[in-house]
């Protein structure tokens, strides 16, 4: 994980969050008061941002002594602890809640990823993300991909060219499209074409495409695009794609599967911080 993606989103979380401060821990808890802190799972997931939560904490608290137990990237069952904290009560209490949003939302990801990833598993087929991610989190997001076990797509636009429906409307056909981001050079930079049809497919091999993305394509059609292709270019499927059919999906022959939902739709995991007073 990145040190400058860990200070920027703990500075907006932050800022977010305290506004003129804890009144509430200001109120209650007594000055000078310490506390021990265990960070545990309550169901079974694969653990993602962790790092963040000791930036929290030592930012409230520079004292704290954090102790991480399992790596970003490990499977925990339910009840496992996750890392143990000690320090100043006010900077505990009032890092608790951003610290445990943060880790939540990684760990969903990384446990949905890892889901994905184990259908797939002996297919031969590599599992990506997309850039359906969380304004201002995507880094962050595709790092909980990771984690789970899966691959990267493009993190910005300018990581590669992939020319999808609507730049084929305005630039008329995919084959127009593929020629004419041919004749751009951005060092090396590879040409995908999204396909939504066996023709397409021809078009924009012909036309010269590094990769395809076929989009929306049943088992039936994915197999025959596979066929036409014969292992020249990689390909990638796309859109339609959850638990119950990303194996049927693999099992075409195509080399890799995106699925925005990882990074879009994964729920929240349930981890706690039980706190005992010193």
């Amino acid at each position: 994980m990145d040190p400058v993606d860990i200070s920027a989103t703990v500075d907006v979380a932050l800022a977010e969050d305290i506004g003129r401060g804890d009144l509430t821990t200001r109120a209650t808890v007594p000055i000078g008061a310490r506390l021990k802190a265990a960070m545990a799972a309550r169901e079974d997931m694969v653990v993602a941002g962790l790092p963040i939560i000791q930036e929290l904490i030592n930012r409230l608290a520079p004292d704290a002594r954090v102790e991480i137990l399992t790596p970003d990237g490990t499977s925990v069952k339910s009840g496992e602890v996750l890392a143990r904290i000690e320090g100043p009560a006010e900077g505990l209490l009032t890092a608790e809640r951003t610290a445990l949003n943060s880790i939540q939302f990684l760990s969903g990801i990384a446990t949905l990823t890892n889901l994905y990833v184990r259908e797939i598993a002996d297919t031969g087929a590599t599992l990506l993300d997309t850039r359906k991610t969380v304004p201002g989190l995507r880094n962050l997001s595709k790092y909980a991909v990771r984690c789970g076990g899966g691959t990267n797509h493009r993190m910005r636009l300018d990581d590669g060219i992939l020319i999808k429906d609507n730049h084929i409307a305005v630039a008329g056909s995919i084959g127009e499209a593929v020629r004419s981001a041919k004749q751009h050079d951005f060092g090396g930079i590879k040409i995908q074409a999204e396909c939504d049809t066996l023709e397409q497919v021809k078009q924009a091999f012909d036309a010269g495409a590094d990769s395809l993305l076929l989009d929306n394509m049943p088992a039936s059609v994915l197999r025959e695009a596979v066929a036409i292709i014969d292992g020249r270019i990689p390909l990638e499927a796309s859109g339609g794609v959850n638990l119950q059919t990303v194996r049927a999906i693999a099992e075409t022959g195509v080399d890799f599967i995106s699925v925005g939902a990882i990074t879009q739709r994964a729920p929240a995991v349930d981890i706690g911080l039980d706190i005992a007073w010193e």
